[in-house]
Order: structure tokens, then C-alpha cells, then sequence
């Protein structure tokens, strides 16, 4: 039991256990064909593998659930075993479904009673430091009942007119203010009811659970997210994120 989640002393009241549910079902197509994408290796260790230790890297989290492609969850499981992960939190392999949004639901209903505090964490962003892990986390605990990392954007947004035919002309109908834009990454936090009730009530199809939570009405709110924490979805993003885990190796020893 990590000390985070230990009763606090007489006369305290006791730190919210937090779960994490990492979706890893997808197969990643734009990253090419072969193995699914979350166990695409980085630094010679699946992405996944990463993922995972950097959301049981946070002294909060005590649980983290990885939804495993539906027909593969002895797979990742044999996987997981194989690599070192923090042993302050518990490692469990459910299989996901057809969708993201139906992954994440049966990673929900694999919760024991107690973790009124989730995260939901792509497994294709796996060098999110502990640090934005932990923003959202204590954003979470402070009250909100859904919160995103988030980064304003550093270049100029049109919206278009979508285009009839693929490559053809878009053109331009409005240049939104970026100063009110961010990019949204993960993990993104919720109060446990209040995810369950958006997978139970919405049933469009949408990007990320956050935009769930809005469509119930509930406040969503945004922490500062940072650069390191992007999202490995092109052959250029592998490029990118061995050249930062390098860089934390050589730095840190990580």
C-alpha cells in the first residue's frame, strides 16, 4: 500500500484512493502495420510498458487497469510480468472492446469499491511526467469533477469548410482566437460517479471521456500540461519520443 493511501492519523480525514485506466485495445494504424500500438517499443520497451510506470510513478495512484485488445489480454499480461514495474501500485489486465469508449467503460466496471478518484491515460503518450500526473490528481481531490491537461497552442487555427474529395481545396470560414485554445493531452481526471454516469448516459461518439463529462453538463476544468507528455501517433512521434527518452536516460538515469 503506497503511503499516499494510508489512513491518516486521529483526527484526519483519509487521502482518496486513485485509480488509473489506461485503454490499450487500439491497433495504430498510421503507425504502420504490425503490432498493436501500445506495444510499439520505445528505448527497447514496449510503449505500454512506459505508460504504465509513469502513472503508478505518482504516490497517489495505488491502481492501474490496462484494457487489453479484446482477443489479447493474456498477451499484455504476460508482457507486463516481464517488465519491472513500481510496486506501490496494483497492475490489472482486463480485454477492452470495439471502441475507446467501450474500452474504457469495461475498464471502469473492473474497479473495486474505494476509488472514487480515475484517471484515464492513453497508453500512446507514454513519457507524461509524475509531475502533470499528479496536477490532475490533486485538481481532482480539490473539488473539480473532471479535469484535462492541457497546452496552448502555438500556431494559428482556421476552420474550413470540409473538403468533397481527399487534397482538394478548404476553404477558410473563420480564424478562431488561439489565446483561448489548448491542445488536450492525458491523463485526464475524474470523480469516479461522475465518469460512470457519462458512460452510462452519452452515446455519441466522441474523442476523449472529458468531452463526455461536458456533454452532461458537469464544469470541466484544464492544468497545465506540458510537451513531454504528446501523444506517439506517426513514425515522426517515435523519432521524437526515443530522442527524449535518451535525453532523461543520459539526464536523470531514467
Amino acid at each position: 500500500m503506497s503511503d499516499d493511501s494510508r489512513p491518516s492519523p486521529a483526527g484526519g480525514s483519509r487521502v482518496t484512493p486513485v485509480a488509473a485506466v489506461i485503454p490499450a485495445a487500439g491497433r495504430g494504424v498510421r503507425l504502420g502495420p504490425g503490432a498493436p500500438k501500445a506495444l510499439r517499443t520505445l528505448g527497447g520497451t514496449p510503449m505500454l510498458v512506459h505508460a504504465v510506470r509513469a502513472l503508478a510513478a505518482s504516490r497517489a495512484v495505488s491502481l492501474v487497469v490496462v484494457v487489453a485488445p479484446p482477443d489479447g489480454a493474456a498477451e499484455v499480461k504476460s508482457l507486463l510480468d516481464t517488465h519491472a514495474l513500481p510496486d506501490r501500485a496494483d497492475v490489472l489486465v482486463v480485454p477492452g472492446g470495439e471502441s475507446r469508449q467501450e474500452s474504457v467503460r469495461l475498464g471502469l466496471e473492473a474497479l473495486p469499491p474505494g476509488h472514487d478518484v480515475v484517471l484515464v491515460h492513453d497508453a500512446a503518450r507514454p513519457l507524461v511526467p509524475v509531475d502533470t500526473v499528479d496536477a490532475v490528481i490533486e485538481a481532482v481531490r480539490d473539488g473539480a469533477r473532471a479535469v484535462v491537461p492541457a497546452l496552448p497552442l502555438a500556431d494559428t487555427v482556421k476552420q474550413v469548410e470540409p473538403a468533397t474529395e481527399p487534397g482538394a481545396p478548404e476553404p477558410v470560414v473563420a480564424t478562431p482566437d488561439r489565446s483561448r485554445l489548448r491542445s488536450v493531452q492525458t491523463p485526464q481526471g475524474f470523480d469516479r460517479a461522475t465518469l460512470v454516469r457519462a458512460h452510462e448516459t452519452v452515446t455519441d461518439d466522441v474523442t476523449d471521456d472529458a468531452s463526455m463529462v461536458e456533454q452532461l453538463g458537469e464544469r470541466v476544468v484544464a492544468v497545465p500540461g506540458h510537451e513531454e507528455a504528446f501523444k506517439v501517433t506517426r513514425p515522426l512521434d517515435m523519432v521524437l519520443a526515443e530522442a527524449v527518452l535518451a535525453r532523461r536516460r543520459l539526464n536523470d538515469g531514467f
